[in-house]
């Protein structure tokens, strides 16, 4: 990718100077000709290319404060908009979803929201971020192992080197692998099984108060707390 085609990525600027390499590395070439080939070929893609990097967008990264790592975009049709765990309003909560607002409402009290859209936590500085930041419609973990992983992990590596105390949720064994070089002594990492219905109810998800611990974390830093309830 030349320094004219970056422009074009619809990307916030502190982000794009931050992950300038990794879009002229040939992995990032490879991703995007496997992207054309699926649009070309008439398969859906989620979320729709303007929204691909709704986290990043939403979340600048001067403004980051909590990293909660997802897996893919949900693959159903107008769920998924480039915020993990996040749905459009009108969508159906998913499980998981659920389980989050069910800890949210033990652990601080906080009513539980009859939406799933999460774009208020992302512009108070919670990074919700896929591994994976694209899928086929109907085909879960479908773009997996095309070059996703790798940029997310740069998305990581920054924040874990330029920045200081933020919180990282790590929730499940994929994204505690993939946070494993997270360096818990410069940040906050709090680890529990993930919030699914499989995982949590063998135990360990219900009851974390990883949201409650965000908060005392980041105000023993000096940093304004996370309001976690949604606006109606």
């Amino acid at each position: 990718m030349t320094g004219m085609a970056l422009e074009r990525v619809r990307l916030d600027a502190q982000w794009k100077q931050a992950l300038a390499p990794e879009f002229i590395a040939p992995y990032m070439r490879e991703l995007r000709a496997f992207l054309a080939a699926e649009k070309k070929s008439g398969k859906d893609v989620y979320p729709p290319g303007p929204e691909i990097f709704n986290a990043l967008n939403t979340t600048p990264l001067a403004k980051v404060k909590v990293v909660i790592l997802g897996q893919d975009p949900y693959h159903g049709a107008g769920q998924a908009h480039g915020l993990c765990f996040s749905v459009r309003r009108g969508v159906m909560l998913p499980p998981s979803l659920q389980n989050i607002y069910k800890e949210i409402e033990a652990d601080l009290g906080i009513p539980r929201p009859q939406h799933g859209e999460l774009t208020h936590w992302a512009e108070q500085g919670v990074l919700l971020l896929n591994s994976v930041l694209t899928v086929q419609a109907g085909e879960a973990a479908s773009h997996q192992k095309r070059g996703w992983e790798t940029f997310t992990d740069a998305v990581i590596r920054v924040l874990n080197d330029e920045c200081e105390n933020l919180v990282f949720l790590l929730w499940g064994g994929y994204a505690q692998r993939k946070g494993s070089f997270i360096d818990a002594k410069k940040h906050l990492v709090l680890k529990s099984v993930h919030p699914s219905p499989l995982s949590a109810n063998r135990g360990g998800w219900f009851g974390c108060h990883h949201f409650s611990k965000t908060n005392q974390y980041l105000k023993a830093h000096g940093k304004v707390p996370i309001d976690w309830s949604l606006p109606v």
